[in-house]
């Protein structure tokens, strides 16, 4: 199997280094840039397998360079994991809103990281097969699992894999109440890194990507998520 290319996008050299040396020691293909406008250029061309990406760059931030990849249909497949200084609980939850995968803080460990990626990676390959399950309908909303697509009122809705994922698994039970954890469960597998607040978030943006219809998805307080019956 070809390797799998990872773009490192890291103004620091020694860690784009550090980096670099560890993904290559794996036998990842590894490109490192230094800046926001270097990668939204370099996946136009060539689309990578997964992007690790730094918040404090020059130039474009890694925010928006990550708005800009997940918010464009012809690379929002591509998995995105932060890696920053910035670890705060607002700024993981930043990144995680505009749809990162994982969100690695500085200083940290390789091995950690490699085993974050793996898992991303594994995560990204568990591409739903063709399927000739019925779509979900309701009151305007389809979600088609073959065809991985969701419409509200005819009108394609873009939503990310894992948005996808949360979504078609809490209606194709609607009622039923989930906590986060068996939501992720379910979603990523018993392999699933999860930090406290994703599940919120990704339950928080596909309410904003489906507008009207976000109210179908309702929040059990003290407990979790379910589906509109």
């Amino acid at each position: 199997m070809a390797s799998r290319e990872i773009l490192v996008v890291e103004d620091e050299k020694d860690i784009q280094e550090l980096v670099r040396y560890n993904l290559a020691k794996e036998g990842y293909t590894v490109r490192c840039m230094t800046t926001g406008e270097e990668v939204l250029h370099a996946i136009r061309d060539s689309v990578p397998d997964l992007v690790i990406l730094d918040l404090m760059l020059p130039g474009i931030s890694g925010l928006d360079v990550c708005r800009s990849i997940k918010s464009d249909p012809t690379t929002c497949q591509i998995p995105v994991v932060m890696l920053t200084a910035k670890g705060e609980e607002a700024d993981i939850v930043s990144g995680l809103e505009l749809g990162a995968d994982d969100y690695v803080t500085k200083p940290f460990s390789p091995r950690v990281l490699l085993a974050r990626i793996r898992v991303v990676l594994r995560r990204a390959e568990a591409v739903t097969p063709p399927s000739d399950e019925d779509p979900i309908e309701f009151r305007g909303l389809l979600i088609h699992p073959g065809r991985h697509q969701v419409l509200w009122q005819g009108e394609p809705v873009t939503v990310s894999p894992t948005e996808f994922r949360v979504l078609r698994f809490l209606a194709s039970q609607p009622g039923w109440v989930f906590t986060r954890y068996q939501i992720a469960d379910a979603i990523h597998g018993g392999d699933a890194i999860v930090t406290d607040r994703s599940i919120d978030v990704h339950i928080a943006n596909l309410r904003k990507k489906l507008g009207e219809a976000g109210q179908y998805v309702e929040t059990v307080h003290g407990v979790g998520y379910r589906f509109r019956s």
